[in-house]
């Protein structure tokens, strides 16, 4: 089984290069496409949940504020539609890390028929992780994976969320504080990823990014698989073109650390299958 189940929902480029925001059928249906032509026997659509105006109160930054304007009924519904007709796919969504309003997005989003939640970590404090210059021109190094490797501890600990995303998003530009650090927070995380028995997506986007790896590491994976976590595969496409890029990537390490099966998801319930 191989399974993509990180991916935004685009329509095809306009004339600027730009792929819309799109919730459709005929959307859905080229997401499948691809993921067929790559082999990939399952798709989950994870929207970032700040483009919905169902969880405005939640945002207060002008960067999610200017972005929820999105109906997440429409887009709940158009997935829920393509999975009833027999497509491959399954309903998710990529929750942001929101410190104490945590409670309130859970309270938001449970009526909805999630199969999984991703949970993201894409800020320390309020400054973006994963924008230049973002938080890295304010705090030191360290300072910045501390507090990101803190926040992703409290995130898979919170009981909201099914998969941590790109666990080591803190390497996207390539910094990194001494080996003896990154080594401290490796072990922390992933003891608390498995003490809340929450699973981990490789994911090739790292390899798109500057820092030119696939999320996360092979040494923090090793600490991940050691302590029986489980895992998913990603490619957090945010176009059709993108959908399983690089899985020949993430294949290899997953068996090199010891992987032998993928997790699926149905209504947030998980089970075990061959890593295809």
């Amino acid at each position: 089984m191989i399974v993509d189940y990180h991916m935004h929902l685009r329509g095809p480029a306009g004339p600027d290069g730009a792929e819309p925001l799109v919730h459709t059928l005929d959307a859905v249906e080229r997401y499948v496409e691809a993921a067929a032509a790559r082999g990939v026997d399952e798709i989950a659509f994870t929207e970032h949940v700040y483009y919905f105006r169902q969880t405005r109160d939640v945002w207060h930054i002008p960067y999610h504020l200017e972005r929820c304007v999105h109906d997440l009924d429409r887009y709940v519904d158009v997935v829920v539609e393509a999975r009833r007709r027999g497509f491959p796919v399954r309903l998710g969504l990529e929750v942001d890390w929101v410190g104490e309003r945590r409670e309130r997005l859970a309270e938001l989003l449970a009526p909805y028929p999630w199969d999984l939640l991703l949970g993201s970590v894409h800020e320390v404090g309020e400054l973006p992780i994963d924008l230049e210059p973002g938080v890295w021109g304010e705090l030191p190094v360290e300072a910045v994976w501390r507090e990101y490797f803190a926040a992703l501890c409290e995130l898979a600990g919170s009981g909201h969320v099914d998969v941590i995303a790109h666990p080591d998003l803190a390497k996207i530009s390539g910094r990194r504080p001494g080996a003896a650090v990154v080594a401290e927070l490796h072990e922390r995380v992933a003891a608390a990823i498995a003490a809340a028995g929450v699973a981990v997506e490789i994911s090739t986007a790292g390899l798109r990014k500057p820092v030119g790896e696939v999320y996360p590491d092979e040494p923090l994976l090793r600490g991940l698989r050691e302590r029986g976590v489980a895992i998913t595969i990603a490619s957090d496409a945010h176009g059709s073109e993108l959908v399983g890029e690089s899985f020949d990537r993430a294949l290899a390490l997953a068996r090199r650390v010891g992987y032998e099966t993928v997790s699926v998801f149905h209504g947030r319930r998980r089970r075990q299958e061959p890593l295809g």
